[in-house]
């Protein structure tokens, strides 16, 4: 387990490193504009190191029998989305095409589930319907698949200011480890490679960036949080919860900006620097806010997951405690709003 982290951390440190080397050379280089968080030329796709280090990962777990091939096949899916994302980094992908992309990757990816998890009925509609868990049937799947789209996309939206996207990575992924360590050795196995390689690569995205990631990270993490969080709810119900609580910085914030921005009129669909991390990192610095993620993340939303896994049925009500001050934070940094005023 130690020699497993320790590798794939090193193994991302030095693969940024040499794509940092090549993306200077090659000038691939994210320019500031009027929409950037950051005041000078910048390399990016950076996120190709996450993307090789947790693959090399993932395949020595499956040559030392810690994997599966169905395993293996899953999570390959998200190579579809890496390999879109590293193209519009080099040079830019029509918007359909890289939707498309994500929708066939989602869709190959649940295809290639062995039965979608049980749906956990929490309180007070265990009361209304009798039972304490939901097979949704194939209604399972199109949800399915529409949560693995915003889940990588939400990702996407949200790399945005030094070291966010790698910081959230690595929360969720280590919070999952964290209880998958006494369910399925195998996921727990590949949450902690996830965490690993994030966390290389965070070295160097860390403020002031020395790279950003790129959308060739950003997607390809996104829809393998969503998978995990899937599979994890395979094995126990509860973790559904507990990933969207996990991950609730991030939904929230993506969730409440595209509203506003769809009810307001604005082309929603248009790139912006209008989420509420990006309001905060314009008032307070990147450093100030990437730690302030870090105590959201591990002083609120961390125990509230833990409650939730010990109390499955107060999901519901654990997800209301997490979500509201969230959005109570998106409100008072006028998410989704482009002109932003101080107040």
């Amino acid at each position: 387990m130690l020699l497993l982290f320790t590798v794939t951390f090193l193994l991302a440190v030095t693969l940024t490193g040499l794509i940092r080397r090549y993306a200077i050379k090659n000038k691939v280089l994210d320019i500031p504009n009027q929409r950037s968080s950051h005041s000078i030329p910048t390399p990016r796709g950076g996120g190709l190191a996450i993307v090789l280090a947790f693959c090399i990962a993932l395949l020595w777990l499956f040559f030392t029998g810690q994997v599966t091939a169905a395993t293996l096949a899953l999570f390959a899916s998200s190579l579809l989305v890496a390999a879109i994302g590293f193209c519009d980094d080099h040079g830019e992908v029509a918007a359909r095409w890289r939707f498309l992309t994500h929708l066939l990757a989602a869709i190959i990816a649940l295809e290639l589930f062995n039965g979608m998890p049980i749906l956990l009925v929490p309180a007070p509609f265990d009361l209304l319907l009798g039972r304490f868990s939901l097979d949704p049937g194939w209604l399972a799947y199109p949800f399915g698949v529409l949560f693995l789209v915003w889940s990588l996309n939400l990702f996407n939206f949200m790399d945005g200011t030094d070291g966010i996207a790698a910081s959230e990575a690595i929360f969720v992924s280590s919070a999952l480890a964290g209880y998958l360590f006494f369910i399925d050795q195998s996921l727990f196995n590949i949450a902690l490679s996830l965490a690993a390689a994030c966390s290389g690569f965070l070295i160097w995205n860390r403020p002031k960036a020395k790279i950003f990631m790129g959308d060739v990270g950003s997607g390809f993490i996104g829809l393998l949080l969503g998978l995990l969080i899937l599979l994890a709810a395979q094995q126990a119900a509860v973790l559904l919860y507990c990933g969207l609580i996990l991950f609730g910085a991030f939904i929230v914030d993506a969730s409440y900006t595209l509203a506003v921005r769809l009810f307001s009129g604005q082309k929603w669909y248009a790139a912006h620097c209008s989420h509420t991390y990006q309001h905060a990192a314009k008032r307070h610095g990147h450093l100030p806010v990437l730690l302030a993620a870090w105590a959201i993340n591990c002083g609120w939303l961390l125990p509230i997951s833990l409650w939730i896994f010990t109390r499955p049925s107060h999901a519901l009500a654990g997800i209301a405690m997490a979500y509201l001050p969230l959005i109570y934070l998106a409100y008072r940094f006028q998410a989704g709003q482009t002109e932003f005023v101080v107040s």
